[in-house]
């Protein structure tokens, strides 16, 4: 019980052309414990988790160290060995499920597949523990959810059937990869709960990869800080979190506590001309109706933020803002002008107007273009740019969101999730747009570059009076940006106003819920909210 189950020794990753990703880093996990990776995006979380497998993503390789597991040397396996050892005795949940599941399979094949192909289950008792898997991780209708197909469920739907698919063959060791970046705050909370019953229920090492302190602090007995590859500090999560010995590390907890507090600077202006109208909308997909009557406006220069659940209707909010989602009845104005429904029948300034950038940048972005072109292919679009001029616009927009001129040669494929999201945001910047429609843009970020990105943005209004339509569920982002709040729950809007009145009480229920499932940086805070709901 004392041997390390999982064992990495001078672990080193490089890409093909000889960068160091991962630069001689170890650590040991014994059976029960968990490991917390935080650091900057780019930093080397993920491509360590992904090489306890002894995994590397393409362009990318391990070139020194050891991975052991139980004491048998992975990388010395074969190709076989390693197959039967991934998914029965190390499994992986990714950060983007939407990303990780195939579009032809439903849930239902995909998360019985290791259990059926290692030989540990039949079909029948596969698909049996798979829908008391999605009762316990709080998935709806659990006996049917299987039956759909990833694209028919909600993103914080579709990672939970991913931590399904990953627990089906109960392994030895998890690696989680941001496995609650896609959820609400309260779906977290149930999340986070399983996941502590789960490692010790089954006495499971895990590897907790993310960027919140707060998360991690409810999970993990200790905290590696990683940064440019290498490992700075490593220590007890309590430690970590109070006495923190690095620089860099004292700044990310800084600016993690910093997130809890309101800006003052985003008391409710004095509110300019209407942008965006929404009045009375209803949406559906198929027979089910994910909008009941909602009604939103934005006005120049400000920042509506829409927060809820997943499965709120949050997303198909912006999808049918944009024309993605037919409405069924109610209108759309944009500038006091109806909106045809369809993206189609909308002309070419119209479109330029509203911008969305997506919540999950590994589906947004074509994987074969270069960031140029990504980038390039609106501005060109939208004012008949060609050449140098689209190439200067380019390296402009790079710069604005923090990313070297010379990753306009580059491939998506080649960016850690953070940087994909922010050639997402460049992306939509290069229309040159009146509306930005934000579907959750920092949640694949740390929390500097989260903060950097969001200064960014508000710098961007300041400057040019956009308007921002902020979905998202982190509450901390919220509060400092957000002129005003609506709370969506089911479909309908059961909150509206400045966001300051939002926050403060008497609150809906449902917003009180909201507020008191945020995580704060303690150990004990998970423990104390489940204990105080069992109480209620």
């Amino acid at each position: 019980m004392t041997q390390p189950i999982l064992k990495i020794t001078n672990l080193r990753v490089e890409s093909i052309n000889g960068l160091v990703l991962v630069d001689n880093v170890s650590l040991e996990l014994k059976r029960g414990e968990v490991l917390g990776l935080i650091g900057e995006s780019g930093a080397g979380k993920s491509t360590i988790g992904l090489s306890s497998m002894v995994y590397a993503r393409a362009g990318c390789k391990i070139t020194g160290g050891t991975v052991e597991i139980d004491g048998v040397s992975v990388r010395d396996l074969s190709p076989d060995g390693r197959r039967d050892m991934r998914g029965q005795r190390i499994a992986y949940i990714a950060q983007s499920a939407a990303a990780s599941f195939n579009p032809a399979h439903t849930i239902m094949e995909q998360v019985c597949e290791m259990p059926i192909q290692h030989g540990l289950m039949k079909k029948d008792e596969a698909e049996k523990a798979a829908v008391e898997l999605f009762r316990s991780l709080g998935l709806p209708n659990p006996e049917t959810f299987g039956k759909r197909y990833p694209h028919q469920v909600s993103g914080g739907q579709l990672q939970r059937a991913m931590a399904a698919m990953a627990i089906s063959c109960r392994p030895d060791i998890l690696v989680f990869d941001e496995p609650t970046t896609a959820l609400d705050v309260t779906t977290q909370i149930e999340v986070l709960a399983l996941i502590k019953k789960l490692i010790q229920e089954l006495n499971t090492a895990a590897l907790y990869i993310t960027h919140d302190l707060a998360v991690v602090a409810q999970v993990a007995d200790r905290i590696m800080v990683l940064r440019g590859g290498k490992m700075i500090e490593l220590g007890g999560t309590e430690q970590i979190l109070i006495r923190p010995a690095n620089d860099y590390t004292k700044a990310l907890v800084s600016e993690r506590k910093a997130a809890d507090k309101i800006d003052e600077d985003t008391e409710e202006p004095v509110r300019g001309p209407t942008v965006l109208k929404v009045d009375d909308v209803v949406g559906k997909y198929g027979d089910f109706t994910v909008l009941k009557n909602v009604s939103i406006d934005v006005s120049k220069g400000e920042t509506v933020a829409v927060v809820g659940e997943s499965g709120s209707g949050k997303s198909s909010l912006a999808r049918l803002i944009v024309g993605l989602l037919p409405r069924t009845s109610g209108s759309v104005k944009f500038g006091g002008k109806e909106m045809s429904p369809a993206y189609k029948s909308r002309s070419k300034e119209e479109l330029r107007k509203i911008q969305l950038i997506y919540q999950l940048p590994d589906v947004a972005l074509n994987p074969r273009q270069t960031i140029g072109e990504i980038i390039g292919r609106p501005y060109a679009f939208y004012f008949n740019k060609t050449g140098a001029e689209v190439k200067a616009r380019v390296a402009e927009l790079l710069t604005q969101v923090g990313l070297p001129v010379d990753y306009a040669g580059r491939l998506s494929t080649a960016l850690s999730g953070g940087q994909k999201q922010r050639i997402c945001i460049a992306r939509a910047l290069a229309a040159n747009p009146e509306l930005i429609i934000c579907d959750e843009p920092t949640s694949a970020l740390d929390q500097l570059v989260a903060e950097d990105i969001l200064k960014l943005l508000k710098k961007l209004q300041d400057e040019l009076g956009i308007a921002y339509l902020f979905i998202t569920h982190d509450l901390g982002i919220v509060r400092r940006i957000a002129h005003r709040t609506t709370v969506m729950l089911r479909g309908e809007v059961v909150a509206d106003g400045p966001t300051a009145s939002i926050f403060a009480p008497p609150f809906h229920p449902y917003t009180e819920k909201l507020i008191s499932s945020v995580p704060e940086m303690r150990t004990d805070w998970l423990d104390e909210v489940l204990d105080k709901r069992k109480v209620l």
